[in-house]
């Protein structure tokens, strides 16, 4: 996806909303799964020196803000298909619809800083959170450990709240509205059929198809950013394993519906396939 929309933008000279959104969520994609996948064996392998607080921090808060990033760009590719493809005849979606490209943009720089804004303030608590979660309690301090752990835990769910709460609203609501509009719009080239086979009309169907994948996938993913962010499950714990699996499946299954949904993204795999046969043929 990375390779297509970058060269698509090197020739053409003037980069489309849609390929500065892909460019922006492809990269965001590919640094928070490789972060994960550091994260994960600097865990494993270096245990003592990854709980230090200061690296520590440091993976959890750049970890936080790649997968905001990766959400706001998500739901933007959403905003994006509900504009360009839905057809609604209210005035302000007309509005939007002819002013788009000039924002988006400004809206992808912004949604950057506001997910570095928002990623900021967990440098703060985490760390005592997990020592609260990890460090065992006595008798005479339990009292106030467990206070303490609830406050920090309310300020990470606040915190993770605002920091994600709009782009899910954004992704659920054109999303839904996306796909009313092609539901609306195949019932009526299906009242319309004349017998045949029409392509435009499965179009429309695998249209929603996708568009239904890409919530499912979303919210599922953004359960599992809420659970392993407000440190529901203890290190190393089942429910912490299965929310890093989801967490890493969810995007990789996004891109995949996007490459399959694609034309354009579907044609690098195969010349890059054909290449490799011609070059094993010449040898």
């Amino acid at each position: 996806i990375l390779a297509v929309s970058s060269t698509s933008c090197i020739r053409s000279k003037i980069s489309s909303s849609y390929d500065m959104i892909m460019i922006f969520l492809s990269l965001s994609r590919l640094f928070l799964q490789s972060w994960m996948m550091l994260d994960f064996f600097l865990s494993l392998f270096c245990e003592a020196s990854y709980y230090e607080e200061n690296l520590y921090v440091t993976f959890k808060t750049v970890f936080v803000f790649l997968n905001y990033s990766s959400l706001w760009f998500a739901a933007w590719l959403s905003v994006f298909y509900c504009i360009k493809v839905a057809s609604f005849t209210q005035s302000f979606f007309i509005w939007l619809k002819q002013r788009f490209s000039s924002f988006m943009p400004w809206m992808l720089i912004i949604s950057s800083l506001f997910s570095f804004v928002m990623s900021l303030p967990f440098s703060w608590d985490i760390y005592d959170v997990h020592n609260n979660l990890t460090t065992p309690l006595t008798m005479r301090n339990s009292s106030e450990r467990r206070g303490t752990m609830k406050t920090s835990l309310l300020i990470l769910i606040l915190l993770c709240n605002a920091g994600i709460a709009l782009p899910l609203i954004m992704f659920v609501v054109s999303s839904i509205l996306l796909i009313k509009s092609l539901w609306r719009h195949t019932r009526q080239m299906q009242n319309n059929a004349t017998g045949f086979r029409d392509p435009s009309q499965e179009a429309h169907i695998g249209a929603i198809k996708s568009v239904f994948s890409f919530l499912i996938l979303y919210i599922t993913n953004f359960i599992a950013l809420v659970l392993i962010l407000s440190d529901a499950f203890l290190p190393f714990s089942i429910g912490e394993a299965i929310c890093i699996v989801v967490m890493a499946a969810c995007p990789a299954g996004h891109s995949m519906v996007l490459i399959w949904s694609n034309p354009k993204f579907r044609e690098m795999p195969a010349r890059i396939l054909q290449h490799i046969n011609c070059h094993v043929r010449t040898r």
